[in-house]
């Protein structure tokens, strides 16, 4: 996969496109995931015409892994210095999960659209899926013993530990191969300690509560659909590693927002792919720029 310096450091990116391309997504991966997150997603992104852009963030894949730590201006910054250094000057749809999702609300605070109608790069739509405004004092606590674990253990043994609170009970009773994958996965996560604490502070210190106003659904993105919003955010209906509480909070203080649920907890997207991929992709045809 191709790499292209950016932000003073490289980011490892792939750019999917189907035989007759359309609207441009941009999707951006969780705590300790690189690009193949989304292996899931992309096969039905391109059957609907999408271009997809990913990528592995700093700390993880064969991205830059500078000293942390980290926040979700700085990778939001990432985002936006790859989009210029690949040239892309169109608008696009920006998609983010857990994590992702933080660092979504980041770009659209950083790089509002308002800022962008000369270098075009306006967001067509914005879906936060699986994630919060702020992590309140259980998400904090639980944050805070994953560093703990990593540091005795291993950033593996945390992430073993964290496919319990990911996934649902019928996963681990049903679908035993899967789950075998998921595990030995985990064992082999290529991720030390100093880049998973550099990436765990993103979401430690993440707080949009008080900005999320400039999230406000903007007539000249949607296209004339002002009745509709730009913005998504999507949770697990069982999700317990970001509570779906979380997850509606976020929603109710973004102006016009579109709150919806998925079948499956945190890893939904990869438990239930058919369901999460029918939603977004629902979500993102609404606000689609170039019809097929």
């Amino acid at each position: 996969m191709p790499t292209v310096e950016a932000n003073k450091i490289t980011i490892n990116y792939r750019l999917d496109a189907p035989d007759t391309p359309h609207d441009l997504v941009v999707l951006i991966n969780g705590l300790a995931d690189d690009l193949s997150t989304w292996d899931y997603q992309v096969p039905a992104l391109l059957k609907a015409g999408y271009r997809i852009l990913r990528y592995d963030n700093r700390g993880i894949g064969k991205t830059s892994r500078p000293p942390g730590p980290y926040t979700s201006e700085l990778l939001a910054d990432d985002l936006h210095a790859l989009l210029k250094a690949l040239d892309i000057h169109e608008g696009f749809h920006l998609l983010g999960v857990s994590m992702g999702g933080m660092i979504a609300q980041s770009y659209a605070q950083r790089y509002p659209n308002s800022q962008k109608a000369k270098e075009g790069r306006r967001l067509l739509s914005l879906s936060l899926c699986c994630t919060y405004a702020q992590p309140t004092t259980f998400c904090s606590r639980m944050f805070a013993l994953w560093a703990e674990m990593a540091q005795r253990m291993s950033v593996q043994a945390v992430m073993r530990d964290v496919t319990l609170w990911a996934f649902t009970v019928p996963f681990f009773r049903t679908r035993e191969d899967e789950l075998r994958e998921v595990e030995e996965a985990m064992e082999k996560l290529d991720m030390g300690v100093p880049e998973y604490l550099a990436q765990l502070n993103v979401i430690q210190k993440f707080d949009t509560a008080s900005a999320l106003e400039s999230l406000r659904a903007d007539e000249r993105v949607l296209g004339g659909l002002a009745e509709a919003s730009m913005v998504m955010v999507l949770a697990g209906k069982v999700d317990i590693l970001i509570p779906v509480q979380l997850s509606r909070e976020l929603a109710e203080r973004i102006e016009g927002c579109q709150f919806l649920t998925t079948k499956g907890g945190h890893a939904c997207m990869w438990e239930f792919p058919e369901e999460f991929n029918k939603t977004t992709l629902r979500f993102l045809d609404e606000h689609r720029e170039a019809k097929p």
